[in-house]
C-alpha cells in the first residue's frame, strides 16, 4: 500500500493563508466603500455626466468633370436664436426693427417676427436659413452693441446651385439625387457614394463640470468628406435638359430621357429626362410627387421595339446563320401555324430585300424570319437570340454607380425556364414582350460600336479618388471586333438607306449610325382589366452614335408614350421624332466635345421623303 502524502499541517498553513488573503481584500474594500466613499460617489457621478457629441463632417463637393463647376456643395446657414426674458418694449420694438431690415422681410414674415419677439423664453428661434452675407452684417452689428441678446447658429445645408435646362429645376436632379435633413444622401450620386462624400463625423466626449476647451475630450477626431468629380460636362448637360425639355413639350410625351455616353470607357458625358425637379426644394417635392426622384433612364422599365433588331443582327451573324447580305422575302404580313400573325407597321410586302435593308427599314416579318433561322427548332433559336441578349447585358444590372437602378430581370424570360412560343420568338425579335431599361440598350449600342469590348456606364471619376478602382478597370471583349465593326456598319447603312431618317441624322462633316425603335405599349388596366394596347400612343426609341469617321460618341433617346399628330399605315409621325431629337443631341455634344468635322464626309440626303415606322 502506498503511503498518504497529504499533511494535516500543510492543510492548516494553506487554510491561514486563505484567511490573510481574505482579510486584507476585505479590508480594502471597507476602506474604499467606507473612507472614501464622498471620492468614489463624485468620480460615478462624473463620469455617468459626460455627454458624448458628435459633430458631423463636411460633407464633400461634386464636380463635374473640369473640378471647376460646383453641381452640389455644402455652405453654412444660420438659425437666429434669441433669449427674450428680461428685455423692455423698448428693447424688443428697436431689435424687431433692426431684424426686419436685415432679413428684408415680407408683410407676412415680418409680422410673425414681431409676434415671436413679444415672447419670453430663454431660446426662441426668430430665424432660419439666414444666408452667411445676412449672418455677418448681423454679427458685425452685434459687435457695435446692438442685437445683443440675439445668437447666430451655424447650420449646414446642402445645395445645388446650377440652374436646371426647364422650367422649376436644379441642373442633373435626377442623376445627383439630394442629401435629406439627416444629412444622408438619397437617391442618385449622394447615395452611391454617401459614405465617401459625408466621411466620418467628429466624436467627443464633454466634462459639463469643466468649462471650455479643457472639459472637451476627442474621442474620434474623424475625417472629412471626399469631394467627387464626375464625368458629366455641365455645359452639355445644361444643353441636353433644354432639349429634352422643349422635345417633351412638343410631344405632349409623358416622360423624355435622353444620355451621351463615351462608347469606350463608359463615361457618361450627359444624363436627363423631364420632368425632374429642383433638389434644393426636395421636402415640398417629396410631398407633391416624389415619383420625380426616379432616375428613367436606370430605372424606366419599356418595351424598345425595333432597337433591339440591332441584337438579332448580331444573333444572327454570330451564328452565321444569315449574313447581311443573305435576300429575305418581306411578306408584310406572315401568318404563323398557332394563328397568330406578324406584321410590317405598314401591313405591306416589299418582296426580296437584303437582311441589311430588312434592318434598316424596319421590317419585322423580315427580322422573325431571320430569328427562326437562329436554330433548327423553336427551343434552340429562342436559347440563341436569349444568349445574345445575355452576352450584352440585356436583364442585368449595368453597374453604373447611380442609386436606384434596376435590372428589369423579371421582363426579360428566359426560355430555358419559360419556354418560347413561335409568337413570342417572332415579338422578341424586334423587340416587344421584353421590356429593358435605356442604360442596358445604352450598353449594348456602346459594345456594338467600341471593338466588341464590355462597358461600365459610370458617372464619378474615381482616379485620383481612394474608394477604389474606376469603373472602367476589368474591360474584356464580349464580340469579336469584326462582329462589332459589321454592326457598325450596319448602324451606318440604317441611316444612309432610308431617305426620311437620313434627312432627320444628317451631320454634315459626321459619320452617323444607329437604330429606330417604335413600340406598342400595353396596358393592363384596359379592358376592365383584362389589358390591351394603349390606342396611338407609342414609345419612340434612337440609339446610336456620332463620330468623324467612326463611333466617337454614343447617344440615347428615348420619347416615352409620345402621341403622333399624324396616323396612317407605316406612319406615326409627331412634332420632333426621336431621330430629330439624336440629331439636335448629337450636334450639342460634337461641339461640346470639340470633335472637329471632316472633310468630304458622307454624302448629303437627296431630299427624298419616304416614311418608315421602325
Amino acid at each position: 500500500m502506498i503511503g498518504r502524502t497529504d499533511s494535516r499541517g500543510r492543510l492548516l498553513l494553506l487554510l491561514a493563508v486563505l484567511v490573510l488573503l481574505s482579510g486584507g481584500m476585505v479590508a480594502r474594500l471597507a476602506y474604499w466603500q467606507i473612507n472614501q466613499h464622498e471620492q468614489l460617489t463624485t468620480l460615478t457621478a462624473q463620469d455617468s455626466s459626460y455627454e458624448q457629441q458628435s459633430t458631423p463632417a463636411h460633407r464633400g463637393t461634386i464636380y463635374d468633370r473640369t473640378g471647376t463647376v460646383v453641381l452640389a456643395e455644402t455652405i453654412n446657414r444660420y438659425r437666429l436664436v434669441a433669449d427674450l426674458h428680461g428685455l423692455t418694449e423698448l428693447d424688443r420694438t428697436r431689435d424687431a426693427d433692426e431684424l426686419v431690415d436685415y432679413l428684408s422681410l415680407g408683410p407676412d414674415a415680418e409680422a410673425a417676427l414681431r409676434e415671436a419677439v413679444e415672447g419670453d423664453g430663454y431660446y426662441v428661434v426668430l430665424a432660419s436659413d439666414v444666408d452667411a452675407d445676412i449672418a455677418k452684417e448681423i454679427k458685425d452689428a452685434q459687435a457695435g452693441g446692438a442685437l445683443a441678446t440675439m445668437t447666430l447658429e451655424s447650420t449646414p445645408v446642402r445645395v445645388y446651385p446650377q440652374a436646371g435646362g426647364a422650367p422649376h429645376t436644379s441642373l442633373a436632379a435626377q442623376l445627383l439625387g439630394f442629401v435629406n435633413g439627416s444629412g444622408n444622401g438619397q437617391y442618385g450620386l449622394e447615395q452611391q457614394y454617401n459614405s465617401l462624400l459625408a466621411g466620418r463625423p467628429e466624436q467627443l466626449s464633454i466634462d459639463p463640470n469643466t468649462p471650455g476647451p479643457a472639459g472637451q475630450h476627442v474621442v474620434d477626431p474623424g475625417t472629412p468628406g471626399q469631394d467627387i468629380r464626375t464625368t458629366i460636362d455641365a455645359g452639355l448637360q445644361l444643353k441636353i435638359e433644354q432639349e429634352v425639355f422643349a422635345t417633351w413639350l412638343a410631344d405632349k410625351a409623358k416622360t423624355v430621357s435622353a444620355i451621351v455616353m463615351d462608347p469606350k470607357t463608359g463615361a457618361v458625358l450627359a444624363e436627363a429626362s423631364y420632368p425632374s425637379y429642383d433638389a434644393n426644394l426636395y421636402s415640398t417635392v417629396a410631398a407633391q410627387n416624389p415619383s420625380l426622384f426616379m432616375d428613367p433612364v436606370i430605372s424606366e422599365v419599356y418595351e424598345p421595339g425595333s432597337v433591339f433588331k440591332m441584337l438579332t443582327a448580331s444573333a444572327a451573324l454570330q451564328t452565321k446563320t444569315t449574313s447581311l447580305s443573305t435576300k429575305i422575302n418581306d411578306y408584310g404580313v406572315m401568318e404563323l401555324p398557332g394563328g397568330q400573325e406578324v406584321a410590317d407597321a405598314d401591313r405591306k410586302a416589299k418582296g426580296w430585300m437584303t437582311f441589311a435593308d430588312i434592318v434598316a427599314w424596319s421590317r419585322n416579318v423580315g427580322a422573325s424570319q431571320v430569328a427562326f433561322r437562329l436554330g433548327k427548332t423553336v427551343d434552340a433559336a429562342s436559347a440563341a437570340l436569349y444568349k445574345t441578349w445575355q452576352t450584352y447585358g440585356i436583364g442585368q444590372p449595368t453597374g453604373i454607380d447611380l442609386a436606384g437602378e434596376v435590372s428589369a430581370s423579371d421582363w426579360v424570360r428566359d426560355p430555358a425556364v419559360t419556354p418560347w412560343r413561335q409568337i413570342d420568338l417572332a415579338n422578341a425579335s424586334f423587340g416587344q414582350g421584353v421590356a429593358v431599361t435605356p442604360i442596358q440598350i445604352m450598353r449594348a449600342y456602346c459594345i456594338m460600336a467600341n471593338g466588341g469590348l464590355s462597358v461600365t456606364p459610370h458617372v464619378a471619376d474615381l482616379s485620383s479618388a481612394t474608394a477604389g478602382p474606376s469603373p472602367t478597370t476589368g474591360a474584356h471583349q464580349v464580340i469579336s471586333a469584326s462582329l462589332s465593326s459589321s454592326l457598325t456598319g450596319l448602324m451606318q447603312h440604317v441611316v444612309t438607306a432610308v431617305p426620311s431618317y437620313n434627312q432627320a441624322t444628317y451631320i454634315p462633316g459626321y459619320t452617323v449610325g444607329g437604330k429606330t425603335g417604335t413600340a406598342q405599349i400595353w396596358d393592363p388596366t384596359l379592358n376592365k382589366g383584362k389589358g390591351g394596347w394603349m390606342d396611338n400612343i407609342y414609345n419612340y426609341s434612337f440609339y446610336g452614335w456620332v463620330g468623324q469617321s467612326a463611333p466617337d460618341l454614343a447617344i440615347g433617346a428615348v420619347i416615352y408614350q409620345g402621341t403622333p399628330t399624324k396616323v396612317a399605315q407605316g406612319v406615326l409621325a409627331m412634332p420632333v421624332q426621336s431621330t430629330q431629337l439624336f440629331r439636335r443631341i448629337a450636334t450639342d455634344s460634337i461641339v461640346s466635345e470639340q470633335i472637329a468635322p471632316i472633310k468630304n464626309g458622307p454624302t448629303p440626303p437627296s431630299g427624298q421623303n419616304a416614311k418608315s415606322l421602325g
